[in-house]
Order: C-alpha cells, then structure tokens, then sequence
C-alpha cells in the first residue's frame, strides 16, 4: 500500500480536534463530577480532574474564569460546571475547559461565605477582643450608599437622640463589584483622618448576592484593623454577614446602629441635673461634718492654750540631756580605766628582752653555721686537688710530655699493632704541641713481641 494513504499522528489529531471543537453539543456542556488532582496555583490557570464513580476527565480553568468563582475549589468536592469539550493536540486527549462552576446542592456564594467564615474562626478573628463603643461620642462616620435610605434613618435617628454630635457621610458602593474596594478605601480615609469616634457601615436589606460585598475577605480584614470602634448595620435582623460578625458592635437595623452609637441628649441631661443636686449635697454634707468636727476640736484645751503641749516634752528633754551626759561621763571613766590596766598588763609580758635574747641565739647560730661551711668547703677542696693530681697523672697530655707521640689514622683510630699500619698510608701523629702528618714507607714486625 502506498504510504501516502497513512496519514500522520498530527494530521489525525487535528482532525479530531476539528471534530470536537465543530460538534455543537460539545460547544457547550453542563457537567457535574468530583473534583480530583486539585493543586491550588496562586494568580494562574487550574488544572484538575472532574469524575465519577465510573469516569474521569481533564479539566482546566483558565485565570479569568476562575477569578470570577466565588467560593474556594477543594479536593472532593462536588461541583457543577460548564463549558466546552475539546482536544489537546500535543498529548492527543480531551479535556473540558471550563468557563463557570458552582458547588452541586449549594449555592456559590453560599459556599464562599461558609468557607470566609470558617477561614476567619480558624485564625481567631471571631475571638479578638472587641473595641468598646464611646458613650459621648463627637463626630460619628458612616460608611454607606448617599441615595440609600440607611442614611436618612441614621440621621433621623441621631437628630431625634443626639443632635450635637456632628455626623459625616463617607459615600460608597453597597452592592456590586466594585462595593467591596470603595468600602475598603472609605475605611482607610476614615482611619486616617483619626478625628472620629465611631464608625457605622451599614445597607438595607437583600438577597445573599445584594448583601455579598459584605461578605469579602478584604472587608472583613479592613474592620478589623480599624483602629475606630465599628457598628455593623447589614440588611434585615434576620441576615448575619461577615462583616457583622467581625465588626465590635452589630446592630439590627440603621435605627438600632444609630441608637447604639449616641445616647438620648434629654436622659443625659436629667441624669446630668441628678447628679448636679446629689454631688451638691454631698459636698454640703461633708463641710457640714467638717465644720462640726472643727467646732469640736476648738474647745480642746490644748488648743485654746497650745503651750501646754510641749511643756511636758522640754521637761523630759532636759531630763534625757542630764541622763546622757551622766552615761558619757561614765563610758568615759570605765574605758579609761581599761585603758590604763591594759596599758599596765603589756609592759609586764613585752617581748623586748626575750627578742633580744632570740637576736643573740640567732647570731651565735649564725656564726656556728658560717665555721662549720667553711670546713666543709676546705675538706672537699683538698679532696677536690688531691683527685685532680691523679687524674693528671693518668692524662694522655701528660704521656706526651715526656716524649711520647701517639699515631692515628685519618678517621682518629688510635694505631697499636704493626698490623694497624699499612704502607704509603698517610698517619696522623700527635705530640705535646701538634700534629705531624708521616708516611708509612716501611713496615718491620719485632719478632720478640
């Protein structure tokens, strides 16, 4: 058969390829499955696997789909999801790509909003101490859309309870893509400006999508590195979001958010006229009392004649001065006394004659010492001389002065024997005064030896 009917592996996969990507039914598939061989890679296209009990596909999401989910894929998970079937050349397998997926039996946000939640339990959000709300406060912020009612509410609110705090509108999105960040930004201009006492953020009621940009992480993390105490209003009192879970007070409604942030200028001012009328009649009371008890101490007899209280004391000071002087007299006399018997007890035992005694002792010792080295040094000296007088006589030096020579070879061998000399060698003789250098030019052995 002709080669050119086989065709190529590229040539087929393309042709499958073509197949997948022209079927209509695989140009858009609603699928559901398992989700296996998740790894999480952070800013980037997923890849994973989608399976049943009895299958398995590859899937992949590319980075702008899956930016737009709302919930976090784990390993396991069931979820549903659409997009299109097709073929990747290279390795000849098909795969879906995947343009949208939501969790199968929960809603997305739903999912998202367990997962938040969870996230922030685990890291101990929920369990940080809460700011305490000032009680007085002067200037008071919200954070909350400038068309909405929650606004006018809060405002009515404050008017009716507390007009004089001063309170100032930061406008932002509350609802939408975008409501997250500008509730995020007006958080961060509020902290900055640092001249607030509270802050209030809030919105009217919803559904869980309507309600969700307070559901963002970001939101969730901005109030709580607020360094101003926040009041959470979101939707009705049925709806609980993160953003009321984090916050350090939540209030039902924008009514409740703006009562629990101001009291009731009326009540504080009666309170303020109470107290007024019981601290003034305690300070009545207590001058009362003291006036009395100054009253009272006036007709004490020491006051009304002040010099009779230190009488007694002068009397008693002389008393003591007389006693101490008498006591220092008499130390004096004992340690003098003392003195004198010591003095008297240390002429009786001084040491001076027997150290004179010990001197002389000391002295003749000395002398005794000084005789018995000489003697020995005189005794090992003639002991000495007598040994040097024998060593000498014995001295090879002393053979040599009186006429002697004794002949070596060149390596110092003392030569004894005839059979030590061999001729034309050369012999070093040595005398009293010198060496002599000989040349041995004949050899006779004395047959008397």
């Amino acid at each position: 058969m002709d080669s050119e009917q086989y065709l190529t592996v590229t040539a087929l996969s393309q042709y499958l390829k073509r197949k997948f990507d022209v079927d209509p039914y695989l140009g858009h598939v609603y699928l559901m499955g398992e989700i296996s061989n998740f790894r999480m890679r952070p800013h980037a296209h997923q890849y994973f696997s989608l399976k049943d009990d009895k299958a398995k596909i590859s899937a992949i999401m590319f980075r702008s789909s899956f930016e737009k989910i709302k919930f976090q894929p784990e390993e396991g998970m069931k979820v549903l999801v659409q997009g299109r079937i097709s073929l990747y050349e290279p390795s000849g397998s098909y795969q879906i790509y995947i343009d949208s997926m939501e969790p199968a039996g929960l809603g997305a946000l739903y999912a998202a909003y367990e997962q938040l939640k969870k996230k922030l339990s685990e890291q101990g959000i929920f369990d940080l101490p809460k700011k305490e709300i000032p009680k007085f406060p002067k200037r008071i912020a919200v954070v909350t859309s400038q068309s909405g009612a929650v606004i006018h509410d809060i405002m009515t609110t404050v008017a009716r309870r507390y007009p004089i705090v001063q309170l100032v509108l930061y406008p932002a999105q509350v609802q939408g893509q975008e409501a997250a960040k500008t509730i995020v930004e007006q958080l961060k201009r509020i902290n900055e400006a640092g001249n607030f006492d509270t802050i209030i953020i809030g919105r009217g009621g919803g559904s869980i999508e309507d309600l969700w940009p307070f559901n963002e992480e970001i939101v969730a993390e901005a109030i709580v590195n607020s360094k101003i105490p926040v009041i959470s209003s979101v939707g009705h009192e049925t709806d609980t979001t993160i953003a009321d879970l984090v916050a350090d007070l939540r209030a039902a409604t924008p009514t409740a958010a703006a009562e629990l942030a101001t009291p009731v200028l009326s009540e504080v001012l009666l309170q303020l006229q109470g107290d007024e009328k019981r601290l003034y009649n305690a300070q009545n009371n207590i001058i009362g009392n003291y006036r009395d008890r100054v009253n009272s101490l006036a007709q004490n007899v020491f006051l009304q004649h002040p010099e009779r209280i230190y009488e007694v004391y002068l009397q008693k000071v002389d008393y003591l001065q007389d006693k101490l002087k008498q006591s220092i007299n008499n130390n004096l006399n004992r340690s003098k006394t003392n003195l004198i018997q010591y003095a008297n007890r240390l002429v009786r035992v001084s040491p001076r004659d027997q150290i004179y005694s010990y001197g002389n002792q000391v002295n003749r010792n000395y002398q005794i010492l000084i005789n018995n080295v000489n003697k020995i040094i005189n005794r090992n000296r003639n002991i000495f001389n007598s040994r040097v007088a024998s060593l000498d006589s014995l001295s090879p030096l002393k053979t040599l002065s009186r006429g002697y020579a004794i002949p070596t070879t060149k390596t110092g061998k003392v030569l004894r024997d005839v059979s030590d000399y061999k001729v034309d060698t050369e012999v070093d003789l040595h005398v009293k005064n010198g060496n002599v250098k000989l040349i041995t030019k004949e050899i006779s052995e004395d047959n008397n030896g």
